[in-house]
């Protein structure tokens, strides 16, 4: 019996995880998110008028949630994100000339393709695909 279902039947599945990344400005970090990786908005949040932005981007199953809230988490995470045709991905974002990115593509001993981005706050993005057939 796989693991999956023993622990479902147990009552416990784990689900996908929603990494925080801390931002600390909304212009920049919609710029980087959406117009340059091509993320959605899905909902914003503030407690009132004047106070952090707490909010949530998305790019298929891809999910992420953005804090400027102090307390939330560190500049400075690292997040791999596997996707397909990654190729086809980073051509994309090199052909969006992006002024403070421009990733390269790296195939790794471990059989993937990667392509690395740093957002604006240190935060490090890690998209690959698996290359193991």
């Amino acid at each position: 019996m796989k693991k999956e279902a023993q622990m479902a039947q147990n009552g416990l599945l784990m689900k996908p995880v929603v990494p925080i990344l801390r931002i600390f400005d909304e212009t920049r970090a919609k710029a980087f998110y959406m117009d340059f990786l091509g993320f959605r908005l899905d909902w914003e949040h503030r407690y009132e008028a004047n106070f952090p932005l707490y909010m949530q981007v998305s790019n298929g199953c891809c999910v992420l949630h953005l804090s400027e809230h102090h307390g939330d988490c560190c500049p400075g995470a690292a997040i791999r994100i596997e996707t397909s045709q990654i190729e086809a991905y980073h051509a994309l974002l090199l052909e969006k000339d992006y002024r403070y990115a421009k990733p390269g593509l790296e195939r790794t001993p471990w059989h993937t393709l990667e392509c690395v981005v740093t957002d604006p706050f240190g935060n490090r993005l890690l998209f690959y695909e698996n290359q193991m057939k």
